[in-house]
């Protein structure tokens, strides 16, 4: 059984903030776990606007509070985005997450970080790159 606390991962190397200032994210689940995908709580802050592209993972994010939209970019459709709302990127979809107000999410990647991802130029995840333990 692995246990951790959300407050702990915050103050060790499991915390992770973004070079641009949009997000943090506490990896509470990793590849080094051997369970096929990764957990994380992440943070988008208020105002943030930005692009992602996961070319190499699935994702599926839960919102637990804030609100926001996020919007599929091969049509357009911009989906609002409040607590307990589910949005899964189940075809590598390129999207735009915006932040009307600080919003906590429940991410779930498949298959999972290894822990010191940040986004490319393209806003995907690398597969590769070093790998957090505790």
């Amino acid at each position: 059984m692995i246990v951790r606390n959300l407050k702990d991962a915050n103050q060790s190397e499991r915390r992770i903030v973004s070079p641009d200032g949009n997000w943090e994210s506490a990896r509470l689940l990793l590849q080094a776990d051997n369970m096929g995908f990764s957990f994380h709580i992440t943070t988008i802050y208020a105002g943030a606007d930005f692009r992602m592209h996961y070319q190499n993972h699935l994702e599926s994010v839960y919102c637990m509070s804030g609100e926001g939209e996020v919007e599929t970019l091969d049509d357009g459709i911009r989906h609002p985005v409040q607590p307990g709302t589910i949005y899964i990127l189940d075809q590598h979809d390129r999207h735009i997450l915006r932040a009307f107000s600080e919003m906590k999410m429940a991410c779930v990647f498949n298959p999972a970080l290894s822990g010191k991802e940040i986004h490319n130029a393209e806003g995907a995840y690398e597969l590769v790159a070093e790998s957090v333990t505790d």
